[in-house]
């Protein structure tokens, strides 16, 4: 499996346990929406079992903690985080072999996580924030750009979050606007969207000639696209440079 975006169900001629594999990174695909995610579990599945070389049913906890525990190609002993990271990633899968009556026992239970302290929020300061505003022009691909950023900045959510988010994920109670969104591990919620993004949006609409209620249901950066990008003309510059950050 080279690319998430290939999942798929199951196909017919895939047999046993690489069947169950890539029945599990289908099912977390869909729950969590990320496709790294899913990326980095089948690299680290492939890896673990490509090296133990046994079935999943015949793994010992054993095994699981030498392959956790191991130097990664850089030749260095993993963090803890990274340790942890393994192992829920083996752990999870384990756990949907048990739910699909695959197997009995999920040999991570015997192991014992490291404890991890959670790194201080890495992100742009107020004052970094205010000159990359202040850089943008007042034209409608800058408006479109403004809302973008005050959006991501504003909000917290993670961008491919921000960029699944529609017009029907926006709803407004007297003059307070809400959004809902999908974020990690398939969690969903709702919270107001900060005004500064409201009107940054609203100016960015307004600069291609549109209003909040004409618009078509679609994603935030389709919303914010000029209309003749509709009819296919192509991506956003913005958007597909800021997606491949």
């Amino acid at each position: 499996m080279t690319h998430a975006t290939t999942l798929a169900f199951p196909e017919e001629n895939l047999i046993g346990w690489e069947r169950a594999m890539i029945a599990f990174l289908v099912e977390k695909e869909r729950r969590s929406g990320s496709l790294r995610t899913v990326e980095g579990y089948s690299r680290m599945l492939q890896h673990f079992f490509g090296r133990v070389g046994k079935a999943p049913d015949r793994v010992t906890a054993q095994e699981i903690f030498v392959w956790a525990h191991g130097k990664g190609v850089s030749g260095k002993d993993p963090s803890p985080v990274t340790i942890g990271a393994r192992v829920a990633c083996v752990s999870s899968f384990y756990r949907f072999l048990i739910r699909m009556d695959i197997a009995q026992r999920n040999p991570c239970d015997k192991l014992e996580r490291p404890r991890t302290c959670t790194p201080p929020a890495r992100g742009l300061s107020a004052e970094e924030v205010r000159r990359l505003l202040s850089v943008i022009p007042d034209t409608p691909q800058g408006l479109r750009d403004r809302a973008i950023i005050l959006t991501l900045v504003l909000t917290g959510r993670r961008r491919t979050e921000v960029f699944r988010m529609t017009i029907g994920d926006l709803s407004f109670e007297d003059a307070t606007c809400f959004y809902d969104y999908r974020g990690k591990g398939g969690k969903s919620g709702r919270r107001e969207l900060p005004r500064p993004a409201v009107e940054a949006i609203r100016a960015a609409l307004s600069a291609w000639g549109r209003t909040w209620g004409t618009c078509r249901p679609t994603n935030l950066c389709g919303l914010l696209r000029p209309p003749q990008m509709e009819r296919g003309s192509g991506v956003p510059p913005f958007t597909a440079g800021f997606v491949g950050i």
